[in-house]
């Protein structure tokens, strides 16, 4: 069966919007021909598509089946056409990443990057923090600590201050931090992190009697769970805030180093590393200012072997 593609195209948009008047809008075409197509379409198939309400449109079950696949079709036309529309050949660039920050804060704005910069065929590979970047074949390493690694370069991208964090039956029964002494204290293997935190907090740090993780995220996860209170960087676990997993039941907060985006001094940078530093850098930026993520062998450093913050 023939079926023309602006009609296609009208009724995709009319079912996404519900709303005839910002369908003709998106596609820059009077309401009239909007309808127009999506009668002419309705007479093809032989079957309604919308019904008309008297404040709007609603799909018939036959329109809410065509949706999705018209949907993922049009938008892989749009990548596809969007890659040949681009001067630029498709670059591969491999970039290491720790666990926590690709699941807290790049994953959140990967496909900002992708609509962004679509030459670009991004690779990622978690660590541990520890990397082998030429032996790896890594473009950049996103790595935690004081920025200070022999033979590369680093900017920094986010500071990622610890504080205490928790389920929100726990932090009911914590009205100052002295309170934490009678729950267990979950550790990563940095063992001074909640020794520095009490004394920022001016006071003798408890027995530490919890679990010991090598992650971030599974530290996090055992918080969410009730399995005791984490020293945690905040600003990679905000989904977690805001599901309401976890609470930061104190204000205190601990610095312990920052992400840092880290490249061989040897290294000459492409085009694919230039445009995804700007764009990395940009939202790290952005997301200083307080904006919301859009819809963004190496010699010992002087931090533990931990996954990350």
């Amino acid at each position: 069966m023939h079926l023309p593609l602006n009609a296609l195209r009208a009724f995709e948009a009319s079912a996404r919007h519900l709303n005839l008047t910002r369908a003709a809008q998106e596609l820059h075409v009077t309401q009239t021909a909007v309808s127009q197509h999506i009668r002419n379409l309705e007479e093809r198939l032989g079957k309604p598509l919308f019904r008309r309400l008297p404040r709007g449109l609603a799909l018939t079950d036959e329109g809410q089946a065509l949706l999705p696949t018209l949907s993922d079709a049009f938008a892989r036309m749009e990548a596809a056409l969007e890659q040949i529309r681009d001067p630029r050949p498709r670059e591969v660039l491999t970039v290491g990443v720790v666990g926590t920050f690709a699941v807290g804060w790049l994953l959140p704005r990967l496909r900002h990057f992708q609509q962004s910069c679509p030459f670009v065929d991004l690779r990622l590979l978690t660590h541990n923090n520890r990397v082998d970047m030429a032996g790896e074949g890594l473009d950049y390493a996103i790595r935690f600590g004081d920025g200070a690694w022999h033979g590369t370069h680093a900017e920094r991208i986010l500071q990622a201050p610890l504080s205490a964090m928790c389920t929100p039956a726990l932090a009911q029964g914590l009205q100052q931090p002295a309170d934490l002494a009678r729950l267990p204290l979950l550790r990563s293997y940095r063992a001074d992190e909640w020794t520095a935190w009490f004394a920022a907090a001016g006071l003798p740090c408890p027995v530490l009697r919890g679990a010991v993780f090598d992650s971030s995220l599974t530290l996090a996860e055992a918080a969410a769970q009730g399995a005791g209170v984490a020293l945690l960087p905040v600003a990679l676990f905000t989904r977690e805030l805001q599901q309401g997993r976890l609470v930061q039941p104190f204000a205190l907060e601990l610095q312990r180093g920052a992400y840092w985006l880290t490249h061989l001094q040897s290294r000459g940078a492409t085009a694919a590393m230039q445009a995804f530093a700007q764009w990395l850098l940009a939202q790290a930026h952005s997301a200083s200012a307080g904006l919301p993520a859009p819809d963004a062998a190496v010699p010992e450093a002087k931090q533990a072997p931990f996954e990350d913050s």
